[in-house]
This record gives C-alpha cells, sequence and structure tokens, in this order.
C-alpha cells in the first residue's frame, strides 16, 4: 500500500474507540489495516494523558508498517512527541493557523467543521489539509450533535481545494450515499471496530470507494 499524500486524504478513514485495554485495541487496530483503512486517528476520550501517550506510541509503529497515515485527535503536544503523521482538532480545541505553525508544513492538519460550511472556508484559509462535517447521520458516539447535510459535500467540491470527511453514524448501509454526495473520505468507529470481524468490516467499507471509483469510469 502506498502512503496517501496529505492533500489527498481519501478512502476509509478509521477512527479508535474508547478502549482501555491496550492489548486489545491493537489486535483491533491491526486488523483494520489488514482490511484497507486509509487512515487512522488516535481518539480515546476516556484516557488519561498517561494512556493516551502510551497507546498512541503503541500504534505508531503499525501504521508505519502498512503505510497508513497516523493522525492523533486534539493533542498536539502527543502528535509532536511521537512525531505522528498529523493532528486533528475541534472548534474547541485551538486555533487552526497556530496549531498548524507549530506542527509545520509537511504535517497533516484536521479540522471539525460539524455542519457549518463557513467553518470549512475559515479552516482552509487557516492551513487545515482536510475538514470533516458531521454527524452526518445519528450517531452513538454523539447523539446530540447537530446534523450535518450531504450537500455540505458538494459545496465542498465546488468551493474548497482540500479534501471533505464525512463522519458520524456512518455504516455500510449509509456509507453509499455520503460517497456519493462528494465526500473524500468517510470516517468510522462503530461500525468498523464494534464489528465481530474488524478486519472484514475495514473491507466492506473499502470495497465501496473501488466501486465508487468503477462507476465514475464507466
Amino acid at each position: 500500500m502506498q502512503l496517501i499524500p496529505f492533500h489527498k486524504i481519501y478512502g476509509l478513514y478509521a477512527i479508535t474507540p474508547d478502549e482501555v485495554d491496550t492489548g486489545l485495541l491493537l489486535a483491533k487496530v491491526e486488523a483494520a489495516l489488514q482490511g484497507g483503512i486509509s487512515v487512522l486517528q488516535y481518539r480515546n476520550k476516556q484516557a488519561s494523558y498517561d494512556l493516551q501517550a502510551q497507546q498512541a506510541g503503541a500504534i505508531l509503529p503499525l501504521c508505519k508498517h502498512y503505510q497508513v497515515p497516523f493522525i492523533i485527535n486534539d493533542s498536539l503536544e502527543i502528535c509532536l512527541a511521537l512525531d505522528a503523521d498529523g493532528v486533528h482538532i475541534g472548534a474547541d480545541d485551538g486555533n487552526i493557523a497556530e496549531v498548524k505553525a507549530r506542527l509545520g508544513a509537511n504535517k497533516i492538519l484536521g479540522a471539525s467543521c460539524y455542519s457549518r460550511f463557513d467553518l470549512a472556508l475559515s479552516a482552509q484559509q487557516a492551513g487545515a489539509t482536510y475538514v470533516a462535517f458531521g454527524a452526518c447521520f445519528a450517531s452513538t458516539t454523539k447523539p446530540h450533535a447537530p446534523v450535518a447535510s450531504l450537500d455540505l459535500f458538494k459545496q465542498a467540491k465546488a468551493q474548497l481545494h482540500i479534501p471533505a470527511v464525512a463522519i458520524g453514524g456512518i455504516t455500510l448501509t449509509n456509507a453509499s450515499s455520503a460517497i456519493e454526495a462528494g465526500a473524500d473520505s468517510i470516517a468510522v468507529i462503530n461500525a468498523i471496530f464494534n464489528a465481530d470481524d474488524v478486519k472484514l468490516a475495514a473491507q466492506q467499507f473499502a470495497h465501496l470507494f473501488k466501486e465508487s471509483n468503477l462507476k465514475a469510469t464507466t
């Protein structure tokens, strides 16, 4: 697998679950990597800083082995300490331009834009390398998140020059509608990591992008 250029975030974007058992987390992450994920974000809102740093440090070699970009959620400090591939921040996690300045030009910087296209335009101008819209569907991870219209991805195609990621409640049943709307990537947590067969679930999601490419060329 070829490492995806930072400006070409595309395909299946897996986000880790809140798992305190590092051994179990690593097993699930490797299965997802074997299944064909294109990007991995480490996210554990329940863990202490020390556990986050430990788990992220354990995951990083796996991502390097499979040549998959590894992004840290919220923590620029952990990203810099590990020399991970990038960081993803929300609206309350820091100024994008300031984070970009500390992160450097060669790292990935993702920004949550929720259901607001104006935030995406601002994020792009401030130096984000991709934006994320969501929740696109009802989400168990963030049940009270505002719904993000799939029309945002059509706007993104027309007005942004950076990738747009769909997140929130994405399943094998509804993922295709986000891809068809123009999402460059779909971010998935539960539908992959809570599956009985993590590798198979990742393969099934990844296959949706292959199908989309085939449709686009026929």
